[in-house]
């Protein structure tokens, strides 16, 4: 999971002398005003993975345990605790309405592990009877029946990270698992799960319209619910920005985004978000309130948080380092930043989530959302109705199609 981020100012005044976070301080009156606050969501990071991946940036940490020791599940589950009951403040009697497990590799943590995390999360919050909760999987960490245990634990929806069913290419990323492994994961995952998320890469290094369209039809004989495609991109400080692989040029690239979208349309897909496609009914509930601007409490290594008041919408960051976190969280401070976004940066901050969604938003959480009147974004929604790249009627606003392909350009058009 992605975080979008934007410039913040410090908010030093929203702690009090023991490290806790003054509630008070942060109800006080402001610039801003929600009528209500926004449908909140919970992330986990579990930081761990078998092997780093030369492509990712995310916070994951390679497992290297002296003599084949485990994972600190325990301690870190009890890390986690600690953290989510020293944020209770902040999120009190708010209805949790997802709880997302990312990493890193979460199915490195055995179903035992996962059973205690969601115990301990609904024991502490008011979790929907009916909430998504999602787990992150790696098909080289499958074992049989291992799904079937995480679906008992609790876990609602399963995303399995597959990537490619090319050897060829799986090789190239870096990944533990082979095209076996990701079949019997597959198989798994729709025997196990009513709903669940395949997640493949396109313009591959060496990969050609044909392999592409392979891996496509491979995934969709699945009849997946729901399915995540993502342009290999080169990210700074990883091992591919250091030494650069060979990837389809930026036209080839564009014909195998074309190959995929006919694919699942042909399938009875929707694309719903920039990178995502899903059935009637299988969309990503915590990823749509993250586009919907909607909030959400960031627990573990390195995770971030969204969370609004009456008066303003603040940002977190925990610390990254796993043994630090953990440290930090059982002394009640894992949070190494705390912001406040700032009234002029919001506009941006809003569409920067909202405009990735194929559809759209409601007019009505321009405000709903923000606490500021829809005059702060009618000179860009002007701009980009103007430069065709955004539709609007009486009640939404949506990307047009020249706007979802050139998404960065309809974004930074509200930067202030």
């Amino acid at each position: 999971m992605t975080y979008p981020m934007v410039a913040l100012v410090p908010d030093p005044q929203a702690h009090g002398a023991d490290g806790a976070f003054d509630v008070v301080h942060l109800m006080r009156p402001g610039t801003l005003r929600l009528a209500a606050l926004p449908p909140l969501a919970l992330y986990v990071h579990l930081p761990w993975c078998l092997k780093k991946c030369p492509y990712c940036d995310f916070n994951s940490h390679e497992w290297r345990g002296a003599g084949g020791s485990a994972l600190p599940e325990q301690a870190y589950v009890d890390a986690v605790m600690a953290d989510l009951e020293a944020s209770l403040p902040l999120i009190w009697g708010r209805p949790v309405h997802s709880v997302f497990i990312g990493g890193g590799t979460p199915s490195l943590f055995s179903p035992q592990g996962i059973d205690r995390l969601l115990s301990g999360i609904r024991a502490r919050v008011k979790l929907d009877a009916d909430a998504e909760i999602t787990l992150e999987a790696n098909p080289g960490t499958f074992e049989r029946n291992r799904f079937k245990a995480f679906r008992s634990a609790g876990v609602t929806r399963l995303s399995v990270g597959v990537q490619s069913f090319s050897d060829q290419h799986l090789q190239a990323l870096g990944r533990v698992h082979d095209r076996a492994q990701a079949l019997a994961a597959l198989e798994e995952a729709a025997a196990s799960f009513d709903t669940f998320n395949l997640d493949l890469m396109y313009a591959l290094p060496g990969q050609t319209l044909a392999q592409c369209a392979a891996d496509v039809a491979t995934a969709l004989s699945f009849a997946p619910p729901h399915l995540s495609v993502y342009h290999l991109t080169i990210e700074p400080n990883t091992l591919f920005a250091k030494h650069p692989p060979e990837v389809p040029p930026d036209d080839d690239a564009y014909a195998m985004l074309d190959v995929i979208t006919e694919a699942t349309q042909a399938a009875g897909m929707q694309r719903y978000e920039i990178s995502a496609y899903a059935k009637n009914k299988h969309q990503c509930w915590h990823n749509l309130n993250y586009w919907q601007f909607g909030d959400y409490l960031g627990l573990g290594a390195g995770a971030h948080s969204k969370l609004s008041f009456a008066h303003r919408v603040v940002r977190q960051v925990r610390a990254r380092d796993p043994a630090l976190y953990m440290a930090c969280a059982q002394a009640g401070n894992a949070v190494v930043q705390h912001n406040e976004v700032s009234r002029a940066d919001l506009p941006f901050e809003f569409m920067l989530n909202a405009l990735r969604l194929s559809q759209g938003v409601d007019l009505a959480y321009l405000t709903e959302r923000t606490g500021l009147p829809q005059s702060a974004f009618q000179a860009g929604l002007g701009e980009a109705e103007r430069k065709g790249l955004l539709a609007r009627d009486m009640h939404r606003i949506w990307p047009t199609e020249r706007g979802f392909d050139f998404l960065s350009d309809l974004q930074a058009i509200f930067l202030p």
